[in-house]
């Protein structure tokens, strides 16, 4: 059926492009796309008191988890305990000031900056819409770039890997930071992005008929990526977000293509580089990430060892081969199996983070393990190389559009008639 419909009530699947009619939702449920599954919006029960609860806490949480020390390691009747923000200084006092900047931005200042967002945005503090819309690209652009929970986890593989040189203790700040890592998430989760862009301004009109259940591209329409607003497919200028935008991502498979073989580059280095030099009773052993995968596994760490090479080996090369066959696809090579290769995607989007997982790992061992001339870990080249073969994975998955996966499909199965 072909009406006119206002903007507001109807969303373009920004996975897969589809126009859907959104139904009534009530509190705590969501719509699903009903080509791709992807989520469009979800309706939370107290949508500003709910977010403004998570952000406080979390931000408190956070802010015990710098005060205090944070763990601590005795070997041999010496002593050495670290709080969170001196392993960054560690870092920087080693001329490793980028894994410091790593550390300091993903784990720390993203993360609380998107908090502070957060709660600016959902109670409507006073302040001009265009900063108001500002501040909301922001959040989106850089919530998935928060890595405070990979680090947790980095923390709990350095204890195993401490385990057999002496006792592993936590600090007064290391629950604070678990709830921290916790609460930060749901607050994440709570926020809806749909919501934000529609409490801080209206979305477009728009005057020509919409067609419910045909692909976006068919019917002269795009989607702004920022807000989710419905366009005609010649805006260049979201006029509610002030996003500049296309109706499919511009030079999406050059860009992810040129990323992907940077990644590659990086990644022959950071595999034959030490990622890390211990130095024991003035004995320097430099280690690998499969040499250090290889060590777990024959000091029995088994589940270690295979946390560590699924994370640090074979996550960023089946992600880059993922890539690469999404790329491929996307190009009109291959079946059309729209649906495998959206799965696929997703699967990317989702684990890419995780492989960071061995640099703060690095970063912790290296400012816990300083015991003078018995026993001191430092960080080395391979681990910088690693770094940023997941920074630059992470960045090639961000610029391949997904809808180009779907643009060879029908759409007639989900069309209103």
């Amino acid at each position: 059926m072909c009406d006119q419909h206002h903007a507001d009530r109807h969303i373009l699947c920004s996975q897969c492009d589809l126009l859907v009619a959104l139904p009534e939702l009530g509190q705590g449920e969501r719509a699903e796309c009903p080509r791709c599954g992807a989520t469009l919006t979800t309706r939370w029960d107290a949508p500003r008191q709910r977010p403004t609860a998570y952000a406080v806490a979390a931000l408190f949480m956070l802010l015990l988890s710098n005060l205090f020390p944070f763990v601590n390691m005795k070997v041999g009747g010496m002593t050495s305990e670290v709080k969170l923000l001196e392993i960054p200084a560690v870092l920087f006092s080693e001329d490793y000031a980028s894994l410091g900047t790593f550390f300091l931005l993903f784990v720390q200042i993203v993360p609380a900056l998107c908090l502070a967002i957060i709660l600016l945005l959902v109670n409507r503090v006073q302040m001009p819409v265009v900063l108001k819309a500002r501040l909301a690209r922001i959040l989106f652009l850089l919530k998935s770039w928060g890595m405070a929970e990979i680090f947790l986890a980095g923390i709990l593989v350095s204890f195993v890997k401490l385990m057999a040189y002496g006792d592993i203790g936590i600090g007064s700040s290391f629950i604070p930071w678990c709830l921290f890592c916790i609460v930060q998430l749901r607050a994440f989760q709570c926020v809806d992005r749909r919501w934000v862009w529609d409490d801080i301004a209206p979305a477009p009109v728009l005057t020509q008929p919409l067609k419910v259940g045909v692909a976006g591209i068919r019917q002269g329409l795009r989607s702004c990526a920022c807000c989710t607003a419905v366009l005609p497919a010649d805006t260049a200028v979201c006029p509610r977000c002030l996003t500049k935008g296309h109706v499919r991502r511009k030079n999406s498979l050059q860009w992810t293509m040129a990323l992907l073989v940077t990644s590659l580059m990086l990644y022959l280095p950071a595999n034959i580089l030490p990622i890390m030099i211990t130095d024991l009773l003035g004995d320097k052993m430099p280690s690998t990430i499969l040499a250090g995968v290889i060590l777990l596994w024959g000091e029995g760490s088994y589940p270690v060892a295979m946390v560590i090479f699924i994370a640090s080996i074979m996550v960023p090369t089946l992600k880059m081969i993922a890539i690469a066959w999404l790329c491929w696809d996307a190009k009109g090579h291959g079946r059309r199996d729209s649906e495998r290769m959206h799965l696929i995607y997703e699967v990317v989007e989702f684990v890419g983070r995780w492989s960071m997982i061995d640099v703060f790992v690095i970063a912790v061992l290296s400012a816990l393990v300083r015991m003078g001339g018995l026993m001191s870990i430092y960080p080395a080249m391979g681990a910088l190389m690693f770094a940023l073969v997941v920074i630059m994975t992470m960045f090639a998955a961000m610029t391949f559009d997904p809808r180009l996966s779907w643009d060879r499909e029908p759409d007639s199965s989900h069309e209103e008639r």
